[in-house]
């Protein structure tokens, strides 16, 4: 275990379990600006991430004592990247519940313990393997370019421009009345994304940015 604790502030974040999606969440949390405390049971996890890290620690994440030892009480967001080791993925978050982080992200490898998760106090709880299936289905179907979909039935795509909305305003096209979906933005390639007003006309060759209820983005995926 380290001889200090980390310095926690709003900004930084500790990641437990530096396997596939934990070590990815903090790498990617590191290019965004964010400093991170990453924590691992094995050392030589802990070894492959001590110079890609803020600072990374060997230690047993369900010792309430040992987290607090590390500072983790005084961080407000905690990532638990645990999947296939539930009984050590729960206790995990028991104990940064017990210690007082506020705000728990937690991994699930299925419905059920995704649930027991929320149960015992995660916040957010993600199920890579299920997003990443659906997001793929939709980009092999060749109808959008990329998708994000959130737990509240809400989506945004990327996807390719009518033929029938090819020089034409947003406003005269009317997507929303007829599609349902609301227009963020347009993007050429090699060009700055452009924020969508009622007034933009759709070049040729052009990507629309869409938002909207699921089942009516994938709707008008369909038609483009």
């Amino acid at each position: 275990m380290a001889d200090k604790k980390f310095i926690a502030s709003p900004d930084n974040v500790v990641v437990i379990g530096l396997g596939r999606f934990g070590g990815l969440v903090a790498e990617s949390l590191v290019n965004l600006g964010h400093e991170v405390l990453g924590i691992d049971s094995d050392p030589h996890i802990v070894q492959d991430w001590s110079d890609r890290l803020t600072q990374v620690v060997e230690t047993d994440a369900t010792d309430t004592e040992a987290l607090r030892q590390l500072g983790v009480q005084d961080f407000s967001r905690a990532v638990v990247g645990i999947g296939t080791k539930l009984e050590a993925s729960v206790l995990t978050v028991l104990t940064l519940v017990e210690v007082g982080v506020p705000e728990i992200w937690a991994k699930a490898i299925n419905v059920k313990h995704g649930k027991i998760l929320s149960a015992v106090g995660a916040r957010h709880v993600v199920y890579p393997e299920a997003e990443m299936g659906e997001r793929v289905a939709h980009l092999i179907t060749g109808r959008m370019l990329d998708y994000i979909e959130f737990d509240d039935g809400f989506a945004i795509a990327k996807v390719r421009a009518p033929k029938d909305a090819i020089g034409r305003s947003l406003a005269d096209i009317g997507l929303r009345s007829k599609w349902g979906v609301t227009v963020v933005g347009t993007k050429l390639p090699g060009e700055d994304f452009t924020y969508a007003r009622p007034e933009t006309i759709v070049p040729g060759g052009c990507i629309l940015i869409v938002a909207g209820d699921t089942t009516k983005v994938e709707r008008f995926a369909a038609v483009t």
